[in-house]
């Protein structure tokens, strides 16, 4: 699956531009300040209706504007085009649809690749609180396995219903005996989420200590850290053992929620030991790994947004990671100037600023 143009009209610094991606890797190359990073937003933004840079879309609308626009044609295997269109403005709010027409989040999804991002706001992933690295993975495991795409959305409900009882119950509104109903249903929510964040971690580790290691990162390691483990049975009863304390705390406070996916260099933290540069390795490293696992199960293969990526990076680490991404797929890298970039990543390039008319320029 491949995306064949994008539009931004506008966004941010971007008004009626409009480029034709090629397949395999597109250099976006260009001085600091054109618009490099908020043409990779557009794509990220067209793709999943949000922004990889701010939790406000809002921020997307350019100055003196009322709305903010990208637009991404998708082709899949078997030649069909679809378009996702995705809008925010301050009156109405934001858009995301498929063809002209709203479509529920589980349609868009199937209707594009995945998309992951490095990009220097996005070191939070490995240096941000656990919930982002949770939230990562779960998206992983669904697309490593489509059929648990539900996983975590069924747990998220049966956690935020048990709490809202906990809640009832401390306030002496409601006996404690209620919540045998809802142990049971969020054990059994938490059972196949973990074992899903579990087997997707073990596929995950190996390629990701290699990555590292090609990265300059030595002994590199993933591995997953679950607050509850085992069985539903197992769990449900681990959560009757907490219902006092629970009570207490008016949540829930042992569970799949709590999790961490733990990024290590040496056996130590790369969240809280890790140099800017470490962590910058280990983000990349993690996006490979994921990009590897996906294309050995012959998955849809992740679309890589590579923002400002070889600026750390000596030439040979860059000619080692231009050469993963020259295996399949589709990649989009920023650079400052063709010459931080490897021969094999200038087959497609997209100068900026964009010298024809607003609105023509092509890969």
């Amino acid at each position: 699956m491949l995306v064949t143009a994008i539009e931004a009209r506008p966004l941010r610094s971007l008004d009626r531009v409009r480029i034709e991606l090629d397949p395999g890797i597109v250099s976006v190359v260009g001085p600091n300040g054109v618009g490099k990073t908020n043409l990779v937003e557009a794509l990220y933004f067209a793709l999943t209706g949000r922004s990889f840079r701010t939790s406000d879309r809002r921020d997307l609308i350019p100055f003196g504007e009322s709305l903010a626009r990208a637009e991404a044609t998708v082709r899949d295997e078997d030649g069909l085009e679809r378009r996702l269109l995705a809008s925010v403005s301050r009156s109405e709010g934001r858009r995301h649809l498929l063809d002209g027409s709203p479509a529920d989040p589980a349609t868009l999804a199937r209707n594009r690749p995945p998309v992951a991002v490095f990009a220097p706001d996005r070191l939070s992933l490995v240096k941000g609180p656990p919930s982002e690295r949770r939230a990562h993975l779960d998206g992983f495991a669904a697309a490593r396995w489509p059929a648990r795409t539900e996983l975590r959305k069924r747990f998220g409900q049966a956690l935020a219903q048990r709490n809202a009882l906990l809640s009832r119950v401390a306030a002496g509104h409601a006996a404690a005996t209620e919540l045998d109903v809802w142990d049971s249903s969020l054990a059994a929510a938490a059972a196949p989420l973990i074992a899903a964040r579990d087997e997707a971690v073990a596929e995950l580790a190996a390629p990701f200590a290699t990555a590292t290691a090609e990265l300059g990162l030595e002994a590199g390691s993933l591995s997953y850290a679950p607050r509850a483990a085992g069985s539903a049975e197992e769990i449900r009863a681990g959560l009757e053992q907490r219902r006092d304390q629970d009570v207490r705390l008016g949540r829930s406070s042992w569970g799949p929620h709590l999790d961490e996916l733990k990024l290590e260099a040496r056996d130590r933290s790369l969240r809280r030991y890790g140099s800017q540069g470490q962590q910058r390795a280990a983000l990349l490293a993690l996006l490979f790994a994921e990009r590897e696992v996906l294309l050995g199960a012959r998955r849809v293969i992740p679309l890589l947004l590579l923002d400002d990526v070889m600026s750390e990076l000596d030439p040979g680490r860059r000619e080692r990671l231009v050469a993963r991404l020259d295996d399949g797929g589709q990649a989009l890298i920023t650079a400052a100037d063709e010459e931080s970039l490897p021969g094999r990543a200038l087959t497609s390039v997209v100068r900026m600023p964009f010298a024809a008319e607003p609105g023509a320029a092509a890969a």
